[in-house]
């Protein structure tokens, strides 16, 4: 497989964009986990972003809904931010004080899904804002990113507690133990096999797991190569960031993993989108957003 990487740097130097999303307008929408400000980002490398209200949100995941408004996490705030696609912020401060909220994604319920890595919690939030908060059995699991499945229920990794979690709609909790101990599980994602995906960033291995809980890992070739988020790919594939290695990861269904070089050193890539057209847009903590290409198979 043939590709190109393209890099676009953020006019600011104190950035630091970390979560990216497709937005319904086409474009790529990322937090600026620094630089505190929601930032788009067009086909073509155009750049604009607006300012987050609270000051040093520390916004983290992004995910557009259905009407295409923008969700995001406020990890330092103890916020959901919610913004609409012209620049309009909303609020809304959760009940538990100091959870750290950061992954989100939208539910089969029309809600918006969150992971509260600091107490522990999965959250729940209503587009009128209504939020409702279900414990998990260990209050130290670290949540981390959350994804909708295929089986209408929600899945989100545990860092901490080194599981792949299942939450249904009505607040109902599974837990799956992943065979390689002290994983580090961070990232997931729905596959296009209908199984969830998710890296280990202390494994150093990608994970699947099918709705009913039968698990596989496959090894990253490079070693220390700490992979960070993962999204579901346009053939039937799926691409991951390796923070430490500095590469851009792609896996098939069938486990077969190529790795590709950021033109950038030390570029940091932590979020990951892939577009309607197929190309993979990632965050690059160094201040860029980093768009590649595959030119030929």
């Amino acid at each position: 497989m043939r590709i190109t990487i393209n890099e676009y740097a953020i006019a600011r130097s104190d950035a630091g964009p970390y979560g990216i999303t497709v937005g319904k307008d086409g474009a790529l929408w990322y937090t600026e986990q620094k630089g505190n400000r929601i930032g788009r980002i067009t086909a073509n490398g155009e750049m604009n972003s607006f300012s987050i209200p609270t000051s040093d949100a520390g916004a983290m995941t992004i995910v557009s809904d259905q009407s295409g408004d923008l969700w995001f996490t406020e990890y330092k705030a103890n916020k959901i931010g919610r913004m609409s696609m012209n620049g309009l912020f909303v609020e809304y401060e959760l009940p538990s004080p100091n959870s750290s909220p950061f992954g989100i994604t939208e539910g089969p319920d029309g809600a918006l899904w969150f992971t509260e890595t600091n107490s522990g919690r999965i959250g729940r939030i209503t587009t009128s804002g209504d939020i409702t908060e279900f414990d998990l059995a260990n209050q130290k699991a670290f949540p981390s990113f959350i994804t909708q499945g295929s089986d209408g229920a929600l899945w989100f990794a545990e860092n901490l507690s080194n599981k792949i979690g299942r939450i249904t709609t009505k607040g109902e909790v599974m837990e799956y133990s992943i065979p390689t101990p002290n994983s580090g599980p961070v990232g997931i994602t729905s596959g296009p096999d209908g199984a969830i995906w998710f890296v280990q960033i202390n494994g150093n291995k990608v994970g699947r797991i099918t709705t009913s809980g039968e698990m596989k890992e496959y090894i990253i070739t490079t070693p220390g190569a700490r992979p960070h988020a993962i999204v579901s790919g346009k053939k039937g594939d799926l691409w991951f960031t390796e923070w430490g290695a500095n590469q851009i990861g792609r896996i098939t269904t069938e486990g077969v993993i190529t790795e590709y070089e950021i033109p950038t050193k030390n570029a940091e890539p932590h979020g990951i989108a892939v577009c309607a057209e197929g190309d993979v847009w990632f965050a690059e903590e160094c201040n860029q957003i980093a768009c590649l290409m595959v030119l030929s198979e």
